[in-house]
């Protein structure tokens, strides 16, 4: 295994890959970055959970943003190092199996 090569690649979890994934998608269709509201729509989870992982990107080192400026948020990796984007990494809705 060639660690150099592993040296240089960015480090991030797959959930972090695919808020990314997600911001890169976002900003080149839409001509700008999204909202925390968008990727709380997009994975369906709680704002302070978007709040916090934009918050550990931005610790990492993989995404910048100006703090009180709205959709601000620019990833800082070249996209060959973002994983795809994909649809189904959305949170799991609950099931109601029919027992109460």
């Amino acid at each position: 295994m060639n660690r150099t090569a592993d040296a240089s690649r960015p480090q991030f979890t797959p959930r972090q890959g695919q808020y990314l994934a997600f911001i890169h998608a976002y900003t080149l269709v839409n001509g700008r970055p999204p909202a925390e509201a968008d990727m709380m729509r997009f994975f369906r989870v709680t704002p302070p959970t978007v709040h916090q992982m934009i918050l550990a990107l931005e610790q990492a080192g993989l995404i910048s943003r100006l703090p009180g400026v709205p959709r601000s948020i620019a990833v800082l990796l070249d996209r060959s190092a973002l994983p795809e984007l994909n649809p189904g990494y959305r949170q799991p809705d609950k099931i109601n199996d029919g027992r109460y």
